[in-house]
């Protein structure tokens, strides 16, 4: 089931060159404004607003596609060490687009002055939880 005027309904049938790889309830696709080289986003196909709204079957799908997209990130770009798996859901934590997408970031060493903490960086001095202690 698509939306029309959703960006990520709208790949499916007119910009499919843009897709990856998919399976039969999900796709990939580099984002187009990456954080760092390689950022993929992992979308179900079925129009959905979040995570929270994903049937059990399309959470498997989109796990698989993040799976199998890290190997091959992994395989590409041998300076990769780690990834950020992410998802904005509702619009206070900073969801722009109204799709449901998993971003899969690449992480190498030095892309990052202070990289721990990852994803707690997200509300301001939140990030060193050894500094909250």
């Amino acid at each position: 089931m698509s939306e029309v005027g959703c960006l990520f309904c709208d790949l499916q049938t007119s910009g499919r060159e843009r897709i990856v790889v998919e399976n039969e309830l999900a796709y990939a696709i580099r984002d187009a404004f990456p954080v760092t080289k390689g950022h993929t986003l992992v979308i179900p196909k079925r129009h959905t607003l979040d995570y929270f709204e994903l049937s059990p079957d399309e959470v498997l799908a989109v796990n698989e596609l993040i799976n199998e997209q890290r190997q091959i990130l992994l395989g590409f770009y041998r300076q990769i060490e780690g990834f950020n798996i992410g998802m904005n859901c509702g619009r206070v934590a900073g969801q722009s687009v109204w799709h449901c997408h998993v971003h899969l970031i690449p992480r190498r060493k030095g892309d990052s002055e202070y990289p721990k903490g990852g994803v707690r960086h997200v509300i301001p001095y939140k990030g060193n939880y050894e500094d909250l202690r």
